[in-house]
């Protein structure tokens, strides 16, 4: 079933919308199939003409008249200043068009409507906590998907969900709002240029866990995003823009992808990269953790991590993405040229009180338990920004150790949020942060003392950085390792990996460690390497082998 052929909910009425239009026109239009009609166009002195998918339909040879268009104005709510107006208690739309003296020569008549099962494309990214930015050109169905977020986070997921409703078109007109955004609340937006403050007010009076925004087109509107994206809830929106590469290229709106600056590399540092000494690099984090282009009603581009497709555009790349398809009810993923699969799910932490040589791991084929705890999102593995949490120690100190870095991570605004927790090794065993890291799945970092260095070493740890080393270097012996245990995990078998320095390693040793894998360094050097091995597998150690000091923090012991 396409999302075209997905049922509307019954309380959205056709006929309501039909029942505004002159009466002549009303019979022209309940001649159409309800299903497929889009619009109803009315302009001053023309043929009033219904938009359907795919084509156009004349109503009436009779052009339209003023005393035509006073008559759907009078039965229609009042129009506001963004020149909307709606019928209440339905998702319809009723758009003026004003000639020099502000008097209204035409009329669009939108059809609005409810329907399940439109997000199926996205329901995986939709339940995951994750910002989330749809693009697409006008009518492809945003609000439409938008409007079912709503619904599936308040009603299906239980969160606290806010509309944010500036033109009614989520909610629909009146006061009370709309069926089809379920037990979401929804506050309305008396100006347009008002709408970023009123998503800051949505999240500091109504402790929201998401809020849901429609049409983000001003940088004052991009600014409110990153404010709540930074305070810890989740962001559900679209923007102006039809593909990533138009948010990028737009001035207002880049700042959702991390914004964009240029620099000026030294002689050595462009040789390196093999570009020109000037180029264009991202300049933060990006607001929204994933976006989505919206190629139709059925197809979806989905950029899973906005950071690495921004980075690879700004060097000309290819940007990859998954994409996703409706096809008779079934959704169908290919992966675009250059895009990186993600790992296994079997990457996720073991949980605790299991040892590393522990069997107990779902059966093949079996989905874990709705109850228990989700899997850790692992930082450093291009899976997007990671969220950090200062839990008794220095929210200021971590913003600089951070910063300093240059880790792909901003700090989480509330506890629970994150992907990973700093807190005091004293604090460890606080009873709040058990509950919550064991219900999100976050990874609890803990530090002797609030210091710098301390929080240096646990995150250069955790992001896998190598301090003196080449970032090509590392980035080429993190890849090695990421494709060694994809295929350790899916065919059982022993990798060898490259010969590398001793702090490459142990960076590689750290990366293997969160698999649950064995891993045994064989040769001398400068030919000393890594093989991986699986879970379990009996691993012939060289005689009298004793452990690198690299591999000493990356391999956990290897009894």
């Amino acid at each position: 079933m396409s999302s075209r052929d997905a049922i509307a909910v019954p309380h959205d009425d056709f006929q309501l919308l039909v029942s505004v239009l002159p009466e002549p026109l009303q019979a022209a239009v309940r001649e159409l199939s309800p299903t497929e009609v889009l619009e109803v166009v009315m302009d001053l002195g023309r043929s009033p003409e219904a938009r359907l998918t795919g084509r156009v339909v004349r109503l009436s040879e009779t052009p339209v008249t003023r005393k035509d268009l006073e008559h759907v104005l009078g039965q229609v709510g009042s129009v506001g200043e963004d020149n909307r107006a709606g019928i209440e208690r339905t998702l319809h739309r009723v758009s003026a068009i004003r000639n020099r003296q502000n008097k209204v020569v035409g009329l669009t008549l939108r059809v609005g409507r409810a329907i399940f099962g439109t997000i199926d494309m996205l329901k995986d990214l939709i339940g995951s906590g994750l910002n989330i930015l749809l693009l697409g050109r006008p009518g492809v169905g945003k609000t439409t998907k938008l409007r079912e977020v709503a619904r599936v986070l308040a009603d299906d997921l239980g969160k606290r969900v806010m509309v944010v409703d500036t033109s009614n078109e989520i909610g629909g007109d009146g006061d009370i709002p709309h069926p089809g955004i379920g037990g979401a609340r929804r506050m309305q937006v008396s100006r347009p240029d008002r709408q970023h403050d009123v998503m800051i007010e949505a999240v500091e009076n109504h402790m929201p866990e998401a809020i849901i925004v429609d049409e983000i087109g001003t940088s004052a509107e991009a600014a409110a995003a990153r404010t709540i994206a930074e305070r810890g809830v989740q962001l559900v929106a679209t923007a102006h823009g039809n593909t990533l590469e138009n948010l990028v290229l737009n001035p207002t709106l880049s700042d959702l992808v991390g914004g964009v600056h240029v620099v000026t590399l030294s002689d050595e540092e462009a040789r390196r990269r093999r570009t020109q000494k000037t180029i264009s690099e991202r300049r933060a984090p990006p607001t929204f953790d994933v976006v989505v282009e919206m190629v139709n009603r059925d197809e979806v581009l989905v950029h899973r991590d906005t950071a690495q497709s921004v980075d690879r555009l700004l060097a000309g790349e290819n940007v990859g993405g998954e994409r996703r398809q409706l096809v008779e009810g079934q959704v169908e993923v290919k992966e675009e040229p250059e895009a990186v699969a993600p790992l296994p799910t079997r990457a996720a932490e073991a949980p605790r009180g299991l040892s590393r040589g522990s069997s107990r791991e779902p059966a093949p084929g079996r989905e874990p338990s709705r109850t228990a705890p989700p899997p850790r999102r692992e930082p450093g593995l291009r899976q997007g920004t990671t969220r950090v949490y200062a839990h008794a120690a220095s929210r200021d100190l971590l913003e600089r150790v951070l910063r300093d870095l240059g880790a792909d991570a901003r700090v989480a605004g509330r506890l629970e949020n994150a992907d990973v927790v700093i807190t005091l090794r004293s604090r460890a065993n606080d009873p709040k942060l058990r509950k919550v890291s064991e219900k999100t799945g976050a990874r609890v970092l803990a530090i002797k003392r609030n210091s710098s260095s301390e929080m240096r070493r646990v995150l250069r740890d955790i992001f896998l950085l190598a301090e003196g080393v080449d970032e090509e270097q590392i980035r080429e012996a993190v890849l090695e390792a990421e494709h060694a245990i994809q295929r350790v995990l899916s065919e059982s078998v022993a990798v060898p990996l490259a010969p590398r320095p001793p702090r490459l390693r142990k960076l590689q040793h750290r990366l293997v460690s969160r698999y649950h894998l064995e891993t045994v360094s064989h040769g001398s050097e400068p030919q000393r390497h890594l093989t991986i091995y699986p879970l379990g597998a009996i691993v012939d150690m060289p005689r009298g082998r004793e452990l690198d000091g690299d591999e000493e923090e990356g391999a956990e012991g290897l009894a």
